[in-house]
């Protein structure tokens, strides 16, 4: 399978094993670990299964506890936590070669009417305002390290379309935050369910980055040891994700070799779709 949205479409349609048991794939990028932002898309997707449609996930809290391996399946098994009058809670374990890799809590919720407010939209520059394609890459990847090129230059699902770029290209500190435009690279529609899966998948892209910035490094650097501990999301309106988002991000902190780093989701005409948590490792590579 070529085209790289379809392929995304793919490992987030999970095999059935059971009642309550799933079974995901890893595409064939040549990674030494599963990245995070899959396994939360597939334990949310296998989440999603066993609730009714009519209630929709309202926010999830995970933790990585293993790196995940490309090469075998991951099975998701789902524990039923509870099924309320308006709130239904499950809880999901990611496993590989015997040992639990990653844990979810989703919390979903029938669809209400209620109080209505949201923060304002940053000011940017819009999408089509910055660089792109290959003038975009021809700019990061002119002194880029050979990790970042074949970050850049393997087909992806995720545009990207960064407001700043001079983090990409310099090794200066800088303040930990930044402005991306994302967006799913092929239309997938109006479903609900695949919307929210690829915006679980997509926000756990470059927010590790954030927290780097005030050192100077970014996660390809190979002095720094990154990875992902934990993630927490809420889904506060329907994201389309064929379309244009800004995913705005900041780092309040890091400290004792962890870095806590802050998204927000913003649809296009402004309307505040999701707001993200994570921290993760970020420490000197030992040795």
């Amino acid at each position: 399978m070529s085209d790289p949205v379809e392929q995304l479409l793919a490992i987030l349609d999970l095999e059935k094993l059971e009642e309550d048991l799933y079974r995901g794939v890893s595409p064939e990028f040549g990674w030494q670990r599963v990245f995070g932002g899959q396994v939360i898309a597939q334990a949310l997707a296998a989440a999603i299964r066993t609730v009714p449609s009519e209630r929709a996930c309202h926010s999830l809290h995970a933790y990585f506890m293993r790196p995940g391996d490309p090469a075998v399946p991951i099975v998701y098994t789902v524990d039923r936590i509870r099924d309320g009058g308006s709130f239904t809670t499950r809880r999901v374990v990611a496993l590989q070669h015997g040992a639990a890799i990653f844990s979810l809590s989703a919390s979903f919720q029938k669809r209400e009417q209620g109080f209505e407010h949201q923060i304002t939209m940053p000011k940017v520059p819009r999408p089509e305002d910055l660089p792109h394609g290959e003038a975009l890459e021809a700019t990061i990847l002119k002194n880029a390290s050979p990790a970042v090129q074949r970050y850049w230059q393997r087909p992806r699902p995720i545009e990207f379309r960064p407001v700043i770029l001079k983090h990409y290209v310099s090794g200066e500190k800088l303040e930990p935050y930044q402005h991306i435009w994302v967006r799913c690279r092929g239309e997938i529609g109006d479903d609900p369910v695949k919307n929210a899966v690829v915006l679980a998948y997509l926000s756990d892209m470059t927010l590790l980055d954030t927290a780097l910035f005030a050192h100077g490094l970014s996660v390809f650097d190979e002095s720094v040891q990154a990875a992902s501990l934990d993630h927490a999301m809420w889904f506060h309106r329907p994201a389309k994700v064929s379309e244009w988002m800004l995913y705005t991000q900041d780092s309040p902190s890091s400290s004792g070799g962890r870095g806590l780093t802050r998204g927000a989701l913003y649809a296009l005409d402004g309307t505040l779709v999701a707001s993200v948590a994570q921290e993760g490792l970020i420490r000197p590579r030992r040795g």
